[in-house]
């Protein structure tokens, strides 16, 4: 039997964004935070390099702006980039109050009064503004906000709920555009629950998981960016999906990212016959924002027909290694390669959406009392392509603006009442699961071939083409069988990658991240992709 619920405010999605903006709330709120698998099963548990901050006296927030700006292509809005960098020493401050264990400076010659913790430097960065937990800051953080949430009895910690879609005065043949909650699948029951909320936050990451090859969990499946869109919402900038430069290749070795701060601490990119080849692309080398490098192994793959090329920093000592890359050290010593005496051999994969669900500086998508934070968002922050560390900052100082202006409006929204359950008595059980899972393999094979690093118009009009037939397809069995998990995400992630592919297509340049070979070249006006639903 499906169950009601009523909340204050509920947070879909338990990573870093969702859970700074539940712990800044009021501890008198009922808050729900909801997890579609385990708690820990977000891109924020794996994510390893750290938070960038203005946090050293050398350091202003004018560099970090315009090193922001640099990176971006173009496209960054420099009112979000300002907001973010402007409040990224508070809000580094208030993850210190919480208990995260940053890694301290052991630097013999540290001045006494100066920054306390170490900062490493990455690409696209002009200073060290990396503040870290060694190699696996986002488990630090996200082990300590969850274990503060959990001190907090007035949030629920839900796992295994899956939100299928969002609850809106409209849906409901209501007058007003209202996001009233959301229903959402319990995999403990099998059934779809109704989750009333005076707040709806959608905190569900990016949508990595629409490409083969990605570093992120297998949740990412752009779940909020549909969810937003078929209520209503415009989205911005999808056609920007951020490749990460340096995955492990190995066989066994699922998703696993190393660290940019490998090549802020030296690590070079070598050929297979070992000669550096950074240099010859961009006068930063290794150092240069992630579209340059990601580019620049796929070209140098491409040219010489080979599966991978190598990060190396075995020049390095060993110890100095092993203290600052202890997560990366063990993981590769369990494939038989030690890096301290060996290279490692690596690949570009899927690793950030830029683009988003439109907010504004508190989070505010276009149907009101719906928000969206982190990187289920578009805010302007990243324009063409993400620098490196930005991405965990824009969680906290936008959830903990979220929550600052929903405290605001408390007072004057009510509980919605009276939601009706959700209408499972026209589907049946699928007896043919398998087409899920050959559609999902097909959506992703794609979008990898067609809406990769490297772009054409023919390769985005055969992936618009699939797509749509996806979409149809998918449409016909969501209406007539019960939702599952994998039905839900393959529902989501086909919409997304719809929406990623028109975005591209309407790109006619090359600009950050969206390299396309028929426009290779940068437009003199810099503008934002803008799709808005059908109402």
């Amino acid at each position: 039997m499906s169950q009601q619920y009523q909340h204050d405010v509920l947070v879909i999605g338990s990573g870093a964004a969702g859970l700074s903006l539940a712990l800044t709330l009021p501890a008198h709120l009922r808050i729900a935070v909801l997890s579609k698998g385990d708690l820990a099963n977000g891109s924020t548990f794996w994510a390893q390099g750290g938070v960038a901050a203005v946090l050293d006296d050398t350091d202003t927030v004018q560099s970090h702006v315009e090193d922001t700006l640099n990176a971006g292509g173009g496209l960054c809005h420099e009112d979000a980039v300002r907001f973010t960098v402007e409040h990224s020493r508070e809000a580094i401050q208030w993850l210190i109050d919480q208990g995260v264990p940053f890694t301290r400076d052991d630097d013999p010659d540290h001045e006494e009064g100066s920054f306390e913790f170490h900062l490493t430097r990455e690409g696209g960065h002009s200073h060290r503004r990396i503040i870290h937990a060694a190699d696996a800051t986002g488990a630090a953080i996200f082990k300590t906000l969850l274990a503060q949430a959990r001190l907090r009895p007035n949030i629920e910690l839900l796992e295994q709920r899956v939100a299928v879609d969002l609850i809106t005065e409209r849906r409901l043949g209501l007058t007003g555009d209202r996001c009233l909650g959301a229903y959402v699948l319990n995999r403990h029951t099998g059934e779809v629950d109704t989750f009333g909320a005076r707040f709806t936050i959608l905190a569900t990451g990016g949508a990595a998981k629409v490409y083969l090859y990605t570093s992120n969990p297998d949740g990412a499946c752009g779940d909020g960016i549909a969810m937003a869109w078929r209520a209503g919402c415009r989205v911005a900038n999808l056609e920007f999906n951020q490749f990460h430069p340096t995955c492990l290749y190995h066989p066994q070795a699922k998703s696993f990212l190393v660290t940019e701060a490998l090549r802020g601490e030296g690590a070079v990119l070598k050929l297979p016959n070992g000669e550096r080849f950074m240099p010859r692309f961009d006068p930063r080398a290794e150092l240069a924002p992630r579209d340059i490098v990601a580019r620049a192994i796929d070209h140098e793959m491409k040219r010489l027909g080979v599966d991978c090329v190598y990060l190396d920093i075995s020049h390095k000592p060993a110890e100095f290694i092993t203290t600052h890359f202890p997560t990366v050290y063990e993981r590769c010593l369990t494939y038989g390669i030690d890096i301290t005496r060996q290279p490692i051999p690596v690949v570009p994969a899927a690793h950030y959406t830029c683009g988003g669900v439109m907010v504004d500086a508190q989070g505010r998508t276009d149907v009101p009392g719906l928000y969206a934070i982190g990187e289920t968002t578009f805010t302007g922050l990243h324009g063409a392509n993400r620098m490196a560390s930005n991405s965990l900052l824009e969680c906290f100082v936008y959830g903990r603006s979220a929550a600052d202006h929903i405290v605001d409006l408390l007072a004057h929204i009510p509980l919605p009442e009276g939601l009706p359950h959700w209408d499972a008595s026209q589907v049946t059980d699928s007896d043919e699961d398998v087409i899920i899972a050959h559609n999902w393999d097909e959506l992703r094979r794609f979008m990898w071939d067609y809406v990769g690093i490297v772009r054409t118009t023919k390769r985005l009009q055969r992936a618009e083409h699939r797509v749509r037939l996806l979409l149809d397809e998918i449409d016909e069995f969501y209406s007539n069988y019960r939702v599952s998990r994998d039905l839900i995400e393959l529902r989501n992630l086909a919409q997304v990658a719809e929406l990623m592919i028109r975005s591209a297509m309407e790109r006619k340049e090359s600009r950050g991240l969206h390299y396309t070979l028929d426009y290779p070249e940068m437009l003199p006006e810099a503008k934002d992709t803008i799709l808005t639903p059908d109402k």
